[in-house]
């Protein structure tokens, strides 16, 4: 029996500081960025198809045509695989310099996490802009133009759109882990200026 007043409790595991449980969601997030971004620049980059494409040339009958589809043959495509290399990068060294102040040099740092949140909302407008400008030319892929004569072009290249499409969506889920870092790194640097 213990004497009254020495009650020891023991806690069931670590014990973290809410700083340090930013440090790790920061570098989860960062983690799950990097991998998204590789996958969507891998997804793209692997996008190539070939067809047999019917071609009339008048006044011959039609021929078919073996045509290649790929991703380096719209401007768009290749913004979105540059701009999300570029994010790429960053992310790499961000998450390197997550992890140098998660393990090695502990403590809250406001100049880390203010140069985190201009460079996260740099390479959020530029992951935004490259899936917008990309999903756009997929959509017109997918549904065409009659407007302006542009034919959709996925009924004829099944496999190549699934590619772009699926890049597409790992791109906006980036986008997202993206938005989500930059409102972490705003509240846990709004904790630390006096009121």
């Amino acid at each position: 029996v213990a004497p009254t007043g020495s009650v020891e409790t023991e806690k069931a595991g670590p014990s973290y500081k809410p700083k340090e449980y930013y440090k790790v969601t920061e570098a989860i997030l960062r983690l799950l960025l990097l991998a998204s971004l590789v996958v969507a620049v891998v997804v793209m980059v692997t996008s190539k198809e070939t067809e047999l494409i019917s071609v009339k040339l008048d006044p011959f009958p039609p021929f078919m045509l073996p045509l290649t589809a790929k991703f380096t043959q719209s401007p768009a495509f290749i913004y979105f695989v540059a701009g999300l290399s570029v994010a790429g990068l960053y992310t790499i060294i961000s998450t390197l310099a997550s992890f140098y102040n998660l393990l090695i040099k502990p403590g809250f740092c406001p100049a880390l996490v203010s140069h985190f949140i201009i460079l996260d909302v740099v390479m959020l407008g530029i992951v935004g802009t490259a899936t917008g400008a990309a999903g756009g030319v997929a959509y017109i892929g997918l549904k065409g133009n009659s407007h302006v004569g542009w034919t959709k072009v996925c009924n004829k290249y099944g496999k190549l759109c699934t590619h772009l499409g699926a890049s597409l969506a790992v791109s906006f889920f980036a986008f997202i882990v993206l938005l989500l870092l930059i409102i972490l790194s705003i509240h846990s640097l709004s904790k630390k200026i006096p009121k």
